[in-house]
């Protein structure tokens, strides 16, 4: 039975979440739907992770088993048509029966994007997240180093996180400026629920002049979700993409190359990625 990847982007703004959800507008029900209209059966997509209501995704990365044999611009045309326009199939391949969407990931990229000017933005309302204090973005790097590495973040994890660890891997965490926008970039292993709003919150009042840069540092060793800062609105947050083995063949995003050679090592199967549950 073939297995089939994919490659989606949508705007998270009028969804729920990924995840099926009865009586919500969902990003999976959506896909399953249009790629149960192409195989011309009932289809089960699985997804490298769930992401949020109001959570974007530049790409997010599924797969799925079917009967149906389709070549790659069938999947990619027949999936588009019957997608609402919120979401879009950028890419569509045949994989190894061993490739998962979520089990079989190294890594995972988020974007978060912040507009820092005294108004907001009558065209980007719901795929910024705004902030009139201006905000030092080199304080904000400075204070985001302590983040990089293998660390317990349960100073950064949602009270209702079901992860059975805290423990994480931060690859990379970039914070630059793009004229009015700030910008954190970030990769890990995997994450927590909420950890990448609640540490664009902490940054953000580190970035204002609120709290000092070595916050970080001293949140990371409280362990402590109650002493940190606000979680940051969804808007401006993004599943950037998703790191495979080269094995597998799936478009990985340039930004990739950041990861340490060894980033293979440290993927994290157990818990999947739970940024968005």
């Amino acid at each position: 039975m073939p297995r089939i990847a994919l490659g989606l982007e949508y705007d998270g703004t009028a969804f729920a979440g990924w995840q099926w959800q009865l009586g919500q507008r969902n990003v999976q029900a959506c896909v399953e739907d249009a790629v149960g209209k192409v195989a011309a059966e009932p289809m089960t997509v699985h997804s490298a992770g769930r992401t949020d209501a109001g959570v974007h995704a530049l790409q997010q990365v599924v797969h799925f088993d079917t009967q149906a044999q389709r070549g790659q611009r069938s999947w990619l045309l027949g999936v588009n048509a019957n997608l609402p326009d919120d979401v879009r199939v950028l890419w569509a391949r045949e994989v190894d029966p061993s490739f998962h969407a979520r089990y079989s990931a190294i890594a995972r990229y988020y974007r978060y994007v912040i507009l820092n000017r005294p108004m907001k933005s009558a065209l980007q309302r719901t795929q910024v997240t705004w902030c009139f204090n201006p905000l030092d973005e080199v304080k904000m790097q400075e204070a985001a180093d302590h983040l990089i590495g293998n660390h317990d973040f349960s100073s950064f994890r949602a009270q209702g996180c079901q992860s059975k660890s805290p423990q994480r891997i931060m690859h990379f965490l970039r914070v630059g400026r793009e004229n009015d926008r700030v910008i954190i970039e970030l990769s890990a292993n995997a994450f927590l629920h909420h950890m990448v709003r609640n540490i664009a919150g902490v940054l953000m009042e580190i970035g204002t002049g609120k709290k000092p840069t070595d916050w970080t540092r001293q949140l990371l060793e409280l362990r402590d979700r109650k002493q940190s800062g606000v979680t940051a609105p969804s808007d401006g947050l993004y599943l950037g993409g998703v790191c495979y083995p080269p094995a597998f063949g799936i478009p990985n995003d340039p930004i990739f190359d950041l990861l340490p050679p060894d980033a293979a090592r440290y993927r994290h199967p157990a818990d999947g990625d739970g940024e968005a549950m």
